[in-house]
């Protein structure tokens, strides 16, 4: 008996933990490889409709209490991806979650539709990246009526495919805009994307680290906002969650489960512990349940 296996949105997970968006690329090869590692489910980078260039380099520096990055979403377009998620796709031994992104809602549509034609497990929309707010303004995420448009929008081009809304921390109320979105037709809600952006200095040459001087915050320092954000949107949703966000444990994979996840979005755990982190969580996690008695991720879900 699988004791960690988890249905969401009707797909069958044999764990809950996911590669989050936007680590490990985009390749097949390196799907294949973190689902050989213990992943239960992939997420790929942000997909674009169209080459996006991103930014310069350095885009990313970690600490042992945070991650910053600023890579901006850098992708080479839709028929790469297609490319890409072609050597995945049709021998996946594990769902796919395809993450999209667009500076516009009718963009929004575009590849959603156009994603939607290779049948992922699942589509992600990515509306809350706070590295490109000086290219596109601020995110469709902090606005409820955005939030809502663009998930009416994507919901109405995907056909059997369900969607999850991918939620920004750095609003006053996620809840809410989490409510909106599964008015609006959302199958799921993804919290949280990356904190901030925030900033470090080097200090030798007196500037900004990163060359586009800010990056959205990751790693454990974020943890627990990502527990609040969730724990919130679960008291306010009916539609499952996929809880993301400074999990670099068994017992933080736990407490996400206890604060209402279904899945367990996991990426910077990866500069921390490596891609084998995976199956190293899902054992802790085995532990922890043996130790509690807990047969069942359903027994503690949202229990708080």
């Amino acid at each position: 008996m699988n004791l960690l296996s988890t249905t969401f949105c009707g797909v069958s997970f044999s764990n809950p933990l996911v590669l989050a968006s936007g680590i490990l690329g985009v390749t097949g090869d390196s799907f294949h490889n973190t689902i050989r590692a213990g992943a239960g489910g992939i997420t790929t980078k942000s997909l674009w409709l169209h080459a996006h260039p991103g930014h310069k380099n350095p885009v990313m520096i970690g600490y042992p209490s945070h991650f910053l990055n600023a890579v901006g979403l850098s992708d080479a377009g839709i028929e790469k991806a297609k490319e890409e998620l072609g050597k995945y796709i049709p021998e996946r031994k594990a769902p796919l979650i395809a993450n999209i992104v667009a500076g516009s809602k009718a963009d929004f549509g575009e590849i959603a539709e156009r994603i939607a034609e290779l049948q992922p497990d699942i589509i992600e929309v990515n509306i809350s990246c706070p590295n490109v707010e000086d290219e596109f303004g601020k995110p469709f995420a902090c606005s409820y009526r955005d939030a809502g448009e663009v998930t009416k929008i994507v919901k109405a081009r995907t056909k059997n495919i369900p969607i999850t809304i991918k939620l920004s921390p750095n609003v006053e109320n996620i809840a809410s805009i989490a409510k909106a979105c599964e008015d609006a037709g959302a199958d799921a809600i993804t919290a949280i994307n990356t904190v901030g952006p925030g900033m470090r200095i080097n200090l030798e040459m007196r500037v900004p680290i990163l060359s586009n001087r800010v990056g959205g915050v990751s790693g454990p320092g974020i943890f627990p906002i990502a527990i609040k954000c969730v724990h919130d949107i679960f008291k306010a949703v009916k539609i499952p969650i996929i809880g993301t966000g400074g999990v670099m444990t068994g017992e933080d994979a736990i407490e996400m489960t206890m604060a209402g996840a279904t899945l367990i979005g996991v990426g910077t755990m990866v500069y921390y512990r490596d891609v084998q982190g995976f199956a190293e969580i899902t054992q802790e996690m085995l532990t922890w349940m043996g130790k509690e008695g807990i047969k069942s991720l359903e027994e503690i879900r949202g229990c708080i």
